[in-house]
């Protein structure tokens, strides 16, 4: 089958980083959102505000790094990126164990953790493109897409669970270590990597090499369609993320626990689609299944408005999240080898660095703006609303049978804008 050939020690060291520090990530889901309900006591906007200010201000920070990777050695860049996670996360533990643990404590770590994450993400686009053959990136993609879901459905339950039982901050030290031992995994890939190449002589990053990446991206065909799309919908859908928090957490009674399960058994979809998608592109062709699990995957957040306190709300956050997640399993991994793939070797840092930062902002702005939007009309109102603009967000798609042809390999950037 082509899902499980072998893809090499090389790969294996590196998917098995990745397995580590998305089950860490997965088990501290919310992590700073369940500190701050129930060790700070804070309510609605104040949680949407924390869960939007950090990830923006670490967007902004991790702007001109894009430029910086791209002629670094990756797998350097990605170690020092989990190292820096671990030891801001390390951070939270400590404070709350002197007492000093407030809202200022998380949204500097939460600054942090987003600028070395969107950092990790752009050199290890490069680094995988560089590690596998062209045809071998898909099956790649998929086994990341796999991992994640797995993870998603194992961590969040576990993570309820140990908070429960040894405290609020137990989540945030097993992530923080998660990422040490990822940093353990990249480090065990060996083999040579070559130094990019570099203009002689360097010269020194402008303002204007910042913008390289987004450039690129809204110059190509292939990509600026789906790039639109994708930061939309990541956006709307993780917007509503804390307002659903707050609602079955708080107002309707739910148990972290509960909490928790509501969002892990539904990624047994994220398996099957990832499984699923590999097949579907060698049956229908990239681009077919690019617009149809596109376009089905915007239609299932707005049932998230109608839960309601019990077993009957319960299961329906469940089938919600199962279709959504289906969708998005098929959609992730070829949306994330057709950026590979039409994106040149010497962008790709910066390309990705740009991407990320684009939904990152994105997702925060729409997290306090929902914030705030539920304070006013009410949580359901405002997951409402997120449910009916995803449903225009298919518009975004590229049009089936407007497949854009491949893109001409750009010429090397003018040394001026070769940033470092």
């Amino acid at each position: 089958m082509v899902g499980r050939r072998s893809l090499g020690r090389r790969f294996g060291w590196l998917w098995a980083a990745y397995a580590v520090s998305a089950f860490g990530t997965w088990l501290a889901l919310d992590a700073f959102a369940l500190l701050a309900v129930l060790v700070l006591d804070a309510g609605t906007t104040e949680v949407s505000l924390l869960a939007a200010a950090g990830p923006a201000v670490g967007a902004v920070v991790a702007v001109p790094l894009g430029p910086w990777v791209e002629f670094r050695r990756k797998r350097p860049v990605m170690i020092a990126a989990d190292l820096v996670r671990c030891a801001a996360l390390l951070s939270i533990p400590v404070v709350y164990a002197l007492g000093g643990l407030g809202v200022g404590q998380l949204l500097l770590v939460s600054v942090v953790v987003a600028a070395a994450d969107i950092t990790f993400n752009a050199a290890a686009g490069a680094c995988l493109k560089q590690l596998l053959p062209r045809e071998d990136l898909l099956v790649a993609n998929g086994r990341f897409e796999a991992t994640t879901w797995t993870a998603t459905m194992v961590g969040p339950p576990l993570g309820g669970a140990a908070i429960g039982m040894f405290g609020p901050v137990t989540t945030v030290l097993a992530d923080a270590v998660s990422y040490l031992l990822s940093a353990c995994g990249i480090r065990a890939v060996g083999g040579t990597e070559q130094p990019p190449a570099r203009p002689d002589p360097p010269q020194r990053l402008r303002a204007g090499d910042l913008l390289d990446g987004w450039r690129y991206i809204l110059a190509s065909p292939a990509l600026r369609p789906l790039f639109l799309n994708a930061v939309l919908v990541n956006g709307l859908i993780m917007a509503t993320a804390p307002v659903l928090a707050v609602l079955m957490l708080g107002d309707l009674g739910f148990a972290p626990w509960q909490y928790g399960l509501a969002f892990a058994v539904p990624c047994a979809g994220g398996l099957l689609g990832s499984r699923l998608s590999p097949r579907l592109v060698a049956r229908f062709g990239r681009h077919q299944v690019l617009r149809v699990a596109g376009t089905l995957r915007a239609c299932w957040p707005l049932g998230l408005a109608f839960v309601r306190p019990g077993g009957a709300g319960l299961a329906l956050v469940m089938v919600v999240e199962f279709a959504l997640i289906t969708c998005a399993g098929v959609f992730n991994p070829v949306l994330a080898t057709h950026r590979l793939e039409r994106t040149p070797t010497d962008r790709v840092a910066r390309t990705l660095s740009a991407w990320s930062a684009t939904g990152k902002a994105t997702i925060a702005a729409l997290t306090a703006l929902w914030g705030l939007l539920a304070e006013l009309t009410g949580p359901r109102t405002a997951i409402a609303l997120a449910g009916l603009l995803l449903w225009a967000t298919p518009l975004l798609l590229p049009r089936l049978g407007h497949s854009p042809g491949p893109d001409r390999e750009p010429s090397p950037l003018p040394i001026e804008a070769d940033g470092r």
